[in-house]
Order: C-alpha cells, then structure tokens, then sequence
C-alpha cells in the first residue's frame, strides 16, 4: 500500500492489492486510516510551507528597508 502510495507499483501489483484488499477486512482498514493520515500530513506540510514562505517574504522586505535607510 505504502508502494502504491509512492507511485512505484506495476499494474499487476496493483490489481493484486486490489483484490487483496476486497478479501482481507485488516488490510483495507489499514488502507483506509493510510489515506487518512496522507490527507493529515499534506496538509500539515502544505500550511507550514506557506507560513515559511510568508515569513521570508517578510524577513527579506525588512532586509531591504534597513539597506534603504542606511
């Protein structure tokens, strides 16, 4: 599941899973709380990049203003 997360699985790997998961009741839990937590993590790391991206910005205008003023 991990694999198919990271886009490394063939076609036959992934029907496989596929009815894997249709059988295995553990597995497609698994599989769902998976996706959960991808959900979480993107969007933890997408809010921290912007906050970073924010404060640079910032950082770098007073930066500038301290050059301008001498």
């Amino acid at each position: 599941m991990e694999k198919r997360n990271a886009n490394s699985i063939s076609a036959q790997e992934n029907r496989k899973l596929n009815r894997h998961l249709m059988i295995c009741k553990w597995c497609k839990m698994y599989n769902e709380k998976l996706a959960v937590l991808d959900k979480i993590f993107e969007k933890a790391f997408s809010e921290k990049e912007a906050e970073i991206n924010e404060s640079e910005i910032q950082d770098f205008k007073n930066k500038m203003f301290d050059k301008l003023n001498f």
